[in-house]
């Protein structure tokens, strides 16, 4: 692995990997006892952000079974906006009845693209810690307007060729400066599990501008977090602002979902219920 002090211009984005569910969204931890899934109650759809995987929901799932919800925790790619939000889009294609879209971080912009049309299925927007990109705006562009992210010092790069001679590059964040940068709330040991299993990001996705804003013609709601080293508190208000989102403050720091489940399920649940 090489490291490369990629500047804030090329670091602050990202979200992208595979397809798949997290175990969490299947079962519920031992002992815990889950409401009775109510029909009428849209199913939740959980997109995570670069450097997290489905597993970063797990607390939040929970919480959500635990009040009848049925919740989905996709695998997000990671590649792109584009190719992000149409493989999001399959598998809100595959859910009967209503849908909530929750997206973290870069999340928040492949939820803003897949739900664009989808106002007759996809009933609310909510943003955790999240990009809100407006047409032509991408994540990097974003996190520029505004000081406060550290980002750009803390991640790595992987340079990769494909069998047909394709190039591209993944970023990381350090292993030894993950839990300062992206959870510094979390405990230590949790954190170093989170750097181990991080998924990284394309670099070329925090450039790749977005083509829709689903959150113009659909409810949304934001929590912002004030201790974000990844996308700054400035940047996140005049996002939520800008979208008229029903805006939740929290001191936490990016990994809010991960060290304060309990807030984003309540977030999460309050715009599941406003639009029953």
């Amino acid at each position: 692995m090489r490291t490369t002090p990629l500047t804030r211009r090329s670091a602050l984005l990202g979200v992208t990997a595979a397809v798949g569910l997290s175990a969490a969204a299947l079962t519920l931890p031992a002992g815990a006892s889950a409401a009775p899934l109510r029909p009428e109650r849209p199913t939740i759809v959980l997109e995570h952000g670069a450097f997290a995987d489905a597993g970063s929901w797990d607390g939040v799932v929970a919480r959500l079974q635990r009040a009848g919800y049925a919740v989905v925790s996709a695998a997000n790619p990671l590649r792109g906006p584009a190719a992000d939000a149409a493989h999001l889009r399959g598998v809100v294609d595959r859910i009967a009845g209503p849908v909530v879209l929750v997206g973290h971080s870069y999340g928040g912009t492949v939820i803003s693209q897949a739900a664009a049309g989808l106002e007759g299925k996809v009933k609310a927007l909510v943003y955790i810690a999240a990009f809100l990109p407006d047409t032509g705006e991408s994540s990097l562009g974003l996190t520029d307007k505004f000081p406060g992210s550290t980002l750009g010092r803390a991640v790595e790069s992987v340079s990769y060729t494909l069998p047909d001679g394709t190039r591209g590059e993944d970023v990381y964040i350090e292993a030894g400066k993950f839990r300062g940068q992206f959870a510094a709330d979390v405990p230590a040991d949790k954190a170093r599990l989170m750097a181990a299993g991080q998924r990284p990001v394309a670099a070329v996705a925090l450039a790749e501008k977005s083509t829709k804003a689903a959150w113009k013609t659909i409810p949304s709601w934001a929590l912002v977090t004030t201790q974000d080293l990844n996308i700054p508190e400035a940047a996140q208000r005049y996002m939520a602002r800008r979208a008229g989102a029903r805006t939740t403050v929290v001191d936490a720091s990016h990994a809010v979902s991960v060290s304060r489940p309990d807030a984003v399920a309540r977030v999460v649940e309050r715009a599941a219920r406003a639009v029953r």
